[in-house]
């Protein structure tokens, strides 16, 4: 198992890794919306804080040696279930046909209060 630690996502804040690697296989842990840099959490609302998420997902994952369109499943977890339109529009300008498989909770609360939190696996390679 190779452990990935990449400056393009938030870093850890518990004893975890951002991402391992086995076989060609990646494994996400949940990326929520901080900027990498600060930790600072980016945007107030569901859909601009999915944007950071998505992004610093994808981050991670060029960092891992694969990409946003070799996820092949994500599980999404979400304060409020209210918000699953606003962030599926979020979720549709990252992931293309045939879409990632998918499973998405609603939570009582998510680390540091955010709205949502994005984990995946993918394929490494071509």
């Amino acid at each position: 198992m190779k452990v990935i630690s990449s400056e393009k996502a938030p870093s850890a804040i518990g004893p975890y890794s951002q991402a391992v690697v086995r076989g060609e296989m990646v494994y996400t842990s949940g990326v929520i919306p901080a900027s990498p840099k600060t930790g600072e959490i980016i945007g107030r609302s569901a859909a601009e804080q999915a944007e950071q998420a998505f992004a610093n997902l994808s981050g991670l994952l060029d960092d891992a040696g694969s990409s946003i369109g070799k996820v092949i499943k994500t599980t999404v977890f979400i304060k409020n279930m209210d918000d699953f339109a606003k962030i599926n529009e979020v979720y549709a300008r990252y992931f293309q046909e045939p879409y990632p498989a998918r499973s998405c909770v609603e939570v009582a609360r998510l680390p540091k209060d955010v709205l949502i939190e994005i984990e995946a696996i993918a394929e490494i390679g071509d």
